[in-house]
This record gives C-alpha cells, sequence and structure tokens, in this order.
C-alpha cells in the first residue's frame, strides 16, 4: 500500500465543520467595512520578488528567511506573497487608481511565510486587509480605529481585546531616534544581555529589538532610549490629533512607547488590537500609517495608511463564542426509498429549493434501508425529516418526521406540503 501525502508542515486544512464560521466571520466583516464605504479587490497570490524587496526590506526577517520565493519557467523571480498591502499597492499603481483621487479598499486571503510552526502562527495563514490611500490627516488613521473596533462590536470581542497605540514620527525622525538605539544597546554592559536574534538586528532593524519576548532582555528593552522623545512638532501635532478623535468617541486605549511594526515602510501612527487569549501570538490586528511606500514602489508621493487581521488568531478568539454558528446543518433531510421515489425525490427536492431561499435540504443519495437513512438523516443535524418510499409515491404523499423533538409522523399530501411547510416548519 502507498504511503499516504499528508499536508504540507505549517498549513492546514479547513474542514467542512470549521468552515461555516469562518463563511459567518466573513460575512460581518464584510458588512461593516461596507459601512465605511470600503471597496473590495482582489489580488493575485504570486507577485515578482523584487516587489517585496523593495518595500518590505531586503535586510527583514521576512525577506532573509521566511519568503516561499522560486524561479519560474522564464527565469523570473517569484515569490508567494508574504503580506498584502506591497500587492495592493502595486495593483493601485498600475492601474491608475491613485490618480487624483483617494482609495478605500479591503482584500482577504492567503499569505505565506516559512516560519516556525506553533498556534495562531501557520506558514499558510489568512489575513483580511484594509488600506486607505491619498489622504493626509489623523482622520483617516481614526476612522480605520473605529472600523476594527465595530468588527470587535458585531463578533461580541469588545471587552476583550486592547488598542495599543504609539507614533513612529518621519522617516527623518525615525532615523535620529534608530542611531540613538544602536549606540545605545552597542554600550559594553547594554550589548552583552542582547540575545543572537537582537545582535543580528542591532544594525539592520533595531527597533525590532525593542519588540522582544525574551524575558532576559526586558530589563535592557525597558531601559532603552524612548522615540517619542524624538517627534518633531508636526509629527506630535498629527499623533495628538489623533488621540483626540479615539477619545472623542469614547474609544479607550494604551500609549505604548515600545510598539513599533516589523515592516520597514511604517511611520507615524501604528496601532495594534492584542489579546491575552491566545498565549504568545496575542495580535489579532495591526497596522498604521506608511506614507512612503507609494514612492518606494515608483508612485507619485501620497499618503496610505491600512491594518491586517489574522483571521486565524480572530477565529480562536471566537472558538468559545456563541455568537457566530460554527456549523449550518441542513433544515431537511429528504429519505428517498425505492427506484421511483428516487426519481421523484430529486424532483420535489428542487422546486423546494426554488420555493424556499434559504433553505438547506440534503437529499439522500446512493439507496440504503429505510433504517439506515433515517440513522444518517439524524446525524446530519437536520431539524426534520421528509420521507418517501413506494407507498408514499403511490398515494402522491410525504412523510414528515420531527428528528428533535418527539412527536409521531403524518403524512403530507404533495399540493398540500408547501403550504404545510411554511406554516409549521419554515416560519
Amino acid at each position: 500500500m502507498k504511503e499516504k501525502i499528508q499536508v504540507v508542515r505549517g498549513m492546514h486544512d479547513i474542514l467542512p465543520e470549521h468552515s461555516p464560521r469562518w463563511r459567518n466571520v466573513e460575512a460581518v466583516l464584510s458588512e461593516a467595512l461596507s459601512a465605511y464605504a470600503y471597496e473590495e479587490i482582489r489580488l493575485p497570490i504570486v507577485e515578482k520578488t523584487e516587489l517585496f524587496k523593495r518595500s518590505i526590506g531586503e535586510v527583514t526577517d521576512i525577506v532573509e528567511k521566511e519568503m516561499y520565493t522560486f524561479d519560474d519557467r522564464n527565469g523570473d523571480s517569484l515569490t508567494l506573497r508574504p503580506e498584502g498591502t506591497a500587492g495592493c499597492l502595486r495593483a493601485c499603481l498600475e492601474h491608475g487608481l491613485l490618480h487624483q483621487v483617494s482609495q478605500r479598499l479591503w482584500y482577504i486571503g492567503p499569505m505565506f511565510r516559512h516560519e516556525r510552526p506553533q498556534k495562531g502562527r501557520y506558514r499558510q495563514f489568512h489575513q483580511l486587509g484594509v488600506e486607505a490611500y491619498g489622504m493626509a490627516g489623523p482622520d483617516i488613521d481614526a476612522e480605520l480605529i473605529f472600523l476594527t473596533r465595530r468588527f470587535w462590536r458585531k463578533l461580541g470581542l469588545d471587552q476583550r481585546l486592547q488598542l495599543q497605540i504609539n507614533s513612529l514620527g518621519t522617516v527623518e525622525e525615525r532615523q535620529a531616534y534608530r542611531e540613538k538605539l544602536v549606540a545605545y544597546f552597542q554600550q559594553g554592559v547594554n550589548f552583552v544581555k542582547l540575545d543572537e536574534d537582537s545582535r543580528r538586528r542591532l544594525h539592520s532593524n533595531p527597533l525590532r529589538i525593542l519588540d522582544t519576548k525574551n524575558p532576559d532582555m526586558q530589563e535592557v528593552v525597558t531601559n532603552a532610549p524612548l522615540l517619542p522623545e524624538y517627534l518633531g512638532a508636526e509629527s506630535l501635532q498629527h499623533y495628538n490629533a489623533f488621540k483626540e478623535l479615539l477619545s472623542d468617541s469614547g474609544l479607550s486605549f494604551v500609549e505604548n512607547p515600545r510598539l513599533v511594526r516589523g515592516l520597514d515602510y511604517y511611520s507615524q501612527t501604528v496601532f495594534e488590537w492584542v489579546t491575552t487569549e491566545l498565549g504568545a501570538q496575542g495580535t489579532v490586528c495591526a497596522g498604521g500609517r506608511y506614507d512612503g511606500l507609494i514612492s518606494q514602489l515608483g508612485g507619485k508621493p501620497s499618503h496610505a495608511v491600512g491594518f491586517a487581521m489574522g483571521m486565524e488568531r480572530l477565529l480562536g478568539l471566537l472558538e468559545s463564542s456563541e455568537r457566530i454558528s460554527a456549523r449550518a446543518n441542513p433544515h431537511i433531510y429528504l429519505i428517498l426509498v425505492g427506484e421511483q421515489a428516487g426519481r421523484s425525490g430529486l424532483t420535489l427536492a428542487e422546486r423546494l429549493r426554488d420555493e424556499f431561499a434559504a433553505l438547506r435540504l440534503q437529499v439522500h443519495c446512493g439507496g440504503g434501508s429505510f433504517k439506515s437513512q433515517f440513522k444518517r438523516a439524524d446525524r446530519s443535524g437536520a431539524e426534520f425529516a421528509l420521507i418517501m418510499g413506494e407507498d408514499e409515491v403511490r398515494n402522491r404523499q410525504v412523510g414528515v418526521k420531527s428528528l428533535r423533538k418527539e412527536a409521531e409522523q403524518i403524512a403530507i399530501d404533495q399540493d398540500e406540503l408547501m403550504p404545510y411547510l411554511k406554516s409549521a416548519i419554515w416560519k
């Protein structure tokens, strides 16, 4: 016997018992996005490798170690997208969507990173991304926060997530801070306390050291210089106006001066929605402003802000919630015994689906005894069984039996079935 082929390590199947919860959550998110007039854009999974090297930065962990990159038959270097912002902006520039107009866009789908698999972090994972282009003020930053708050309210998570915010300032301000930070970590006593990963990041991406989860480094990180101390008047004005808009709406937040984003293109406002319920993978949604990326990818300098939300982490928070149903069982299971019943039953099923638009009706296919079919009907989770056998076909009737309540089976004339279902079942 040949060995079974299993899923690639770090990737996973979403089985039928779980996919209804995904669909329901996606519907809630889509409805909220529509309320803010954001439009969906659908993007390719594969992009040219240069796109991510130019946007994310060649000396980041993502580009150096985590991207799935390969050469195609033409010799072009292609990459499975590790994040969505670069591809979304590439599409906007390529199709002229940013020409003298602002855009509010969203997308959803799989991303790929070759990381060490663990709960809440997979090599193929799914993200909802939201991007807004062409708007400079703190009002659009605040709108994105209000949008995410609406997500949590609709999903019943508004008391289980905390908003953390910070400002990274301009590129020039961050560069000045970066130099101070490197000098601090290079001091002998401080350098000794850095782990191997942090020493590697010291000159390539030193701000990421502040985000370390290593408990042995907490003291040296806590005593490091704070970025807000290096913000200029314009950056502080933007940040303070952003905070005022949040406060005016009654939204609580925590200022975290050590909050940074892992990608090089962020500036000014950054934020994360975090939870303590998912262990080490506590960030559910994160984003911020990245005004410099548009020119970095060949467009005219403009403004951009957005966020990404991990769907697996969001679904993990919702596992214990009853607000989003886990599985959509059939309303009706149609039992068919005999050749003639099988033929008549398929026709009846189509009539029922035409009559009741949202009806979930499962027809038994493949034959079998009445007893075995009834067991399958019960296991399906359906509320009712409709039964057609030789007697029902001959008498132009349909049997109706509740599968969830103690009740006798009754026989209904086929001509009376629709009115009966409307009054007794499909209320």
